[in-house]
């Protein structure tokens, strides 16, 4: 008794200790083999709207390489009966083989092992499945089954911090949106509204922005990353009777596809796990106002099906509503990729392409408009003095040349990035602009190379870009000791949603367990 007392009490420190539920659950399997002959833990959930079980966690006992089970889709008749189960609350043991018989979908396919089986429910509504598998030729017994109630309650408290974490990210996101809103509203000025060149390398730019402002007609920005595109997109709206109204900035490319439909039109009280209440999308937020759809091309298909029915007139019902809904909203659409490309090749509808494409901006990245340079470099080098709260400073004209010379990559964001890093290690007495471009400065090949001798190294440190991919996260997350979120997180580190890092991991059998330090 002692002993389950104290495995309990370790269950419920790592439950409260990870907020994630992938990490909680992760972090338990292990403990529980020493007590019983569990292989692998999952916690999985019904999706009503899409008609399958998914599973949103899963952690084994033992490192193991197999990949983990995934969804289960399921008939509508199915999924009746699994919630008629969860109602009753009880716990199922058998093969593998029975449960599935009696309840598809609970258990994935490729599971043959004994198993243990429970709904997880908060308030009295279904929120979860708990699984339990056996090690192979191993059966739980009497005391397993027991120990399995007591573990409801600590993973139905990990699934319900799971869920609360989203929101709160969810809530966190919402309000920042709307406090750009609001700056917007106000005329507020920071570096988003400043069009340095509008009169030099952007003036065909600005032309084409005071023609189409006047309308409603969608408008497209083509442009490189950090070119400025949103800069763009602001300017349409100011420029717009629409000005008054809220402009709101969606990343499509940020958002995990499982909540992209969620996110830009809302959803009902109780339309999926997790909606204790109603929420308004982007669309109904922006309401009167312009959309500015960011990376529009990482935009799923299903979700480019729903975006085009706005375009044509307007309406869209919420996740799990009946009502349709109208919105007043002139939309701005932004990508770096080649759209022309993804239509070609079925990964963007041509229908869709013809609607936002309506009016198109290509936006010269900042190697092309060499002659706003200089004009950008004092407006960030004036920036950075107030930010910092040092004396203005301007650069010279051998810092002019050395930024005149330098190709640009990353465009406006990084001059404004090396223009910030100069002021900073000038200390307020310079601007240490030479010093700032040398941890940017592109190296100069080594002459003394053959062409042979480069091509034969080229082929020797050439990999696949999975190969490649890997071996990139495997850096981060050593650099992290395989912690995905947060601010020290490997998902931050890479610039990279945790969702979306987390399903690249899986696919290339990635676990980030292995990097953990032994005292983590």
């Amino acid at each position: 008794m002692k002993r389950i007392t104290l495995l309990l009490l370790d269950v419920w420190r790592e439950v409260c200790r990870h907020l994630e539920i992938g990490e909680s659950v992760s972090r338990v399997a292990p403990l529980l083999v020493r007590y019983v002959p569990v292989d692998l833990v999952l916690i999985r959930q019904l999706d009503l709207k899409r008609s399958w079980v998914d599973t949103c966690a899963a952690g084994r006992s033992q490192p193991n390489g197999n990949p983990m089970p995934a969804r289960t889709v399921c008939s509508a008749e199915q999924l009746e009966r699994l919630l008629a189960w969860c109602q009753l609350g009880e716990v199922v043991h058998g093969r593998a083989e029975a449960i599935r018989t009696r309840l598809p979908g609970l258990v994935p396919d490729e599971i043959t092992a004994d198993v243990l089986a429970s709904p997880l429910a908060i308030s009295d509504a279904p929120a979860g499945l708990l699984v339990f598998t056996a090690l192979r030729g191993q059966r739980f017994g009497d005391e397993g089954i027991d120990l399995f109630r007591s573990l409801r309650e600590p993973f139905t408290v990990a699934l319900e911090n799971d869920r609360r974490l989203r929101e709160l990210t969810t809530l966190r996101e919402a309000v920042e949106a709307d406090n750009r809103a609001l700056l917007s509203k106000l005329g507020r000025q920071d570096i988003s509204d400043s069009i340095v060149g509008a009169e030099t390398g952007l003036r065909p730019v600005m032309e084409q922005i005071d023609l189409v402002a006047r309308s409603d007609a969608p408008v497209l920005v083509l442009g490189e990353t950090g070119s400025g595109k949103e800069v763009v997109a602001r300017a349409i709206h100011k420029r717009s009777r629409r000005s008054s109204g809220p402009f709101l900035r969606v990343n499509c490319g940020a958002i995990p596809p499982e909540l992209i439909d969620s996110e830009l039109f809302g959803h009902e009280r109780g339309s999926f796990t997790g909606a204790v209440g109603q929420r308004k999308g982007w669309f109904e937020r922006a309401d009167g106002g312009t959309l500015f759809l960011d990376e529009c091309g990482e935009l799923p298909p299903p979700v480019q099906v729903r975006l085009l029915r706005i375009l044509q007139d307007g309406s869209f019902e919420r996740v799990g509503g009946e009502r349709s809904l109208h919105v007043d909203v002139r939309i701005v659409a932004a990508t770096h990729r080649d759209l022309h490309a993804l239509v070609s090749s079925g990964r963007f509808r041509e229908d869709l392409w013809y609607r936002i494409a309506v009016f198109p901006i290509h936006l010269p990245p900042l190697r092309a408009r060499r002659e706003d340079i200089s004009a950008l470099a004092a407006h960030f080098a004036l920036r950075a003095a107030q930010r910092l709260g040092t004396a203005p400073l301007l650069p010279s004209a051998d810092d002019l040349n050395l930024l005149f010379a330098y190709p640009w990559p990353g465009n406006v964001r990084e001059l404004a990035a090396v223009m910030e890093r100069a002021a900073i290690l000038g200390d307020g007495k310079c601007l240490e602009i030479a010093r700032a471009l040398g941890a940017t400065t592109p190296q100069p090949p080594r002459p003394a190379e053959s062409r042979e001798a480069v091509l034969l190294s080229a082929t020797e440190c050439c990999l696949t870009l999975d190969e490649a991919i890997t071996r990139h996260i495997e850096s981060a997350l050593l650099r992290t000791r395989g912690r995905i979120e947060g601010p020290d997180g490997a998902a931050r580190l890479l610039s990279i949603n945790p969702h979306t890092l987390r399903a690249k991991m899986r696919k290339l059998g990635l676990a980030w367990q292995k990097f953990r330090s032994p005292r983590q």
